[in-house]
């Protein structure tokens, strides 16, 4: 017996509507016409990729940052407006973006 039954025996006059909670991240970040700068630089000899130029929210970039960290399983960061990811991830990230709808453009090597 689980919970949905044992809810009804305890309140047989309630009509249950099951709720649909849609994991739409994708819809939920503000798209933009102006493509994204992938960038990469090496900082105290360690090779890290960056992502600017996005011009939403910054709630929607955090959010892009975490999951771009999550999937690549990888440690970065948030900072002035831009995604920090430790490592030359370009290829993955341009590849990652551009199947969530962004313009992406390769900026240097």
């Amino acid at each position: 017996m689980d919970l949905q039954d044992q809810l009804k025996n305890l309140f047989p006059e309630h009509d249950f509507q099951e709720e649909n909670h849609d994991e739409g991240t994708e819809n939920s970040i503000w798209m933009q016409e102006a493509p994204l700068l992938c960038k990469y630089e090496k900082r105290k000899g360690k090779p890290i990729t960056i992502i600017d130029g996005y011009t939403g929210a910054t709630e929607d970039f955090k959010t892009l940052a975490k999951e771009l960290k999550t999937k690549l399983s990888v440690g970065g960061s948030f900072k002035d407006d831009k995604i920090i990811i430790q490592g030359d991830f370009r290829d993955k990230i341009m590849e990652m973006l551009k199947e969530k709808g962004f313009k992406v453009k390769r900026v240097g090597g």
